[in-house]
């Protein structure tokens, strides 16, 4: 079967035609690369055209593709799957004319790399359509080890070049040697546990202690979600490209990143524009996802009730719809790479051929559905106010030990775990004080910086629970280095959801983890709080009696 002709094809006769389909009839032998017949031919017939002319080539030295560029340039496009596991490349060689004296380019390199090809080579051909000189590059295992050392530059070795019929080199030999050192390289370096791997990226105008501190929570967040980071990124920009995000010397650094880590994702701190996305995943062969996504996943994860799935999936179809406009969803490997979270969960892949109008649809159906259960909460919220029973609302920034300081409060059994987001549905317990005192104690899905707006909507009818309550109670990591900005981040959420006006108390949970300093800088600041530590159970009858006295107080 003939190999396909694509690219620059505009204006070439048939006869012209028939010659390039002619080139990917021919077998060419991967030691020496090509016979003298089929250099002399491809020179001869890239010189006729004024056309740079490429061949992707098997290692058995059959012709995948075609591809015809214009005189300066070549465009290649979207090859075959590439072949899975750690360290192996492509499978696929490309060898390439250039008009002129000039060996590989700097963009080569680049079609090398984040095309891990098994190698890339280009001949040069002279005014008369004859070939002249050859040069090769593979990918350098040993730049691409994980913990290497050294410039984008180390990953690729560039040979010299040499006379067109002197190339002895056996390309599938060299292809498969390499894959073994990378191999063996790689060997220490995989994930025990067989987690996905991910290259975390900021690009934000942010100063870069302000981008660790936020890759530091896009990690945990990583983490909760079961990917292994492997390398992380960091960008300064007076202003975001709206359209590539990168340019393209990062974008080559990060490509070494991911080879080097093994990475199959990269997660970008930030929501990202549609364009930028669509853009990032044409460029790289892994799965791009931002950290509104990424959130989302996790949600994804641990939602159990109906409810809960019923507002993750909502929030995912608010999120995939605008990320569908002017594409071939169904059919576009880029937009593969971009739906479906980590592992596939939500909506993602299921929905990739479902056009607009069949997803809004869809999401009419569970707002309907979720106004249902909303007033359903709202029956119970009733009953619970004309037996009399106040609520006291946990909230707070994710992992702060909201679900801790239920359990150890309440006696109860929520899970609580050190990872963020680990409670997504509501939870509510009664407390019982002396004299047949009781109280509702609800624990809700915890906050985050920049909280993603599809789920601010989506959990209307959790958050809710929130806007009946008698007392908010701001638990806070006493003991996490970005304190402050977390306590922004909740006042913030708070204002936006128009809960300001309800009573709160602050809560320093992890006070047994906070040092001396910190302990006197927090009390000095809010001298209302009250320090206790859910683990160790430390200032818990104080918080106790405190919150008896905020609820009851008025009945004594």
């Amino acid at each position: 079967m003939a190999a396909r002709v694509e690219g620059h094809t505009a204006g070439l006769k048939p006869s012209e035609m028939k010659a390039l389909t002619r080139l990917g009839q021919r077998r060419y032998s991967p030691v020496g690369g090509y016979s003298t017949e089929q250099a002399r031919e491809l020179a001869a017939l890239s010189r006729l055209l004024s056309r740079q002319i490429a061949l992707v080539i098997d290692r058995q030295g059959r012709v995948e593709m075609v591809i015809v560029g214009d005189a300066a340039s070549i465009l290649i496009p979207e090859l075959p799957r590439a072949r899975t596991g750690a360290g192996r490349l492509r499978g696929l060689r490309l060898l390439h004319t250039h008009l002129t004296p000039e060996g590989l380019s700097h963009e080569d390199l680049m079609d090398l790399l984040f095309l891990r090809l098994d190698g890339i080579a280009v001949l040069t051909v002279d005014e008369f359509g004859a070939p002249q000189r050859f040069q090769n590059a593979h990918l350098l295992p040993a730049g691409l080890a994980e913990g290497a050392e050294g410039s984008t530059e180390d990953a690729c070795r560039v040979e010299e070049a040499v006379p067109w019929d002197r190339v002895e080199t056996d390309f599938a030999a060299e292809a498969e040697a390499l894959e073994e050192e990378w191999s063996r390289l790689r060997d220490g370096a995989t994930s025990a546990v067989g987690n996905t791997r991910a290259i975390l990226v900021s690009v934000s105008p942010a100063p870069r202690p302000t981008q660790e501190a936020f890759l530091d929570e896009l990690e945990e967040l990583a983490r909760t979600a079961d990917v292994e980071v492997t390398g992380r990124l960091i960008q300064r920009v007076a202003g975001v490209n709206p359209r590539q995000i990168l340019g393209q010397s990062k974008l080559a650094e990060l490509e070494v990143l991911a080879l080097r880590g093994q990475a199959s994702l990269i997660v970008f701190d930030g929501e990202l524009a549609p364009a930028q996305l669509h853009n990032l995943a044409e460029i790289t062969e892994r799965k791009v996802l931002d950290r509104t996504q990424l959130i989302l996943d996790i949600f994804a994860q641990h939602a159990t009730t109906r409810a809960g799935k019923l507002q993750v999936e909502l929030a995912q179809l608010k999120y995939t719809l605008p990320r569908l406009a002017g594409r071939n969803a169904g059919k576009s490997r880029a937009m593969d790479r971009l739906m479906g979270g980590i592992g596939g969960r939500g909506p993602g892949e299921t929905k990739l051929e479902t056009d607009r109008r069949r997803i809004r649809e869809r999401m009419t159906r569970i707002r309907k559905e979720l106004d249902d259960l909303r007033r359903q909460r709202a029956h119970t919220r009733a009953r619970r106010n004309r037996q009399g029973l106040p609520v006291a609302a946990l909230v707070g920034y994710t992992n702060a030990g909201k679900s801790t300081l239920l359990n150890a409060l309440t006696r109860s059994d929520v899970l609580s775990e050190n990872k963020l987001f680990a409670t997504l549905d509501p939870t509510t317990r009664r407390l019982r004080f002396p004299e047949e005192r009781e109280l509702v104690l609800a624990d809700t899905v915890g906050f985050i910086r920049n909280l993603p707006k599809e789920l601010v909507e989506a959990f209307r009818a959790t958050l809710e629970e929130l806007e009946s309550a008698d007392l908010l109670l701001h638990v806070a990591d006493a003991a996490h280095p970005d304190f402050d900005r977390q306590m922004e981040s909740v006042e913030n959420i708070l204002a936006d959801l128009d809960l300001s006006g309800i009573p709160r108390l602050l809560i320093l949970n992890k006070w047994d983890a906070a040092d001396a300093d910190t302990r006197s800088a927090l009390l000095a600041a809010y001298p209302q709080a009250l320090p206790v530590s859910a683990l160790t159970g430390a200032g818990l009858p104080r918080f106790s009696r405190e919150l008896e006295t905020r609820l009851f107080g008025a009945k004594n």
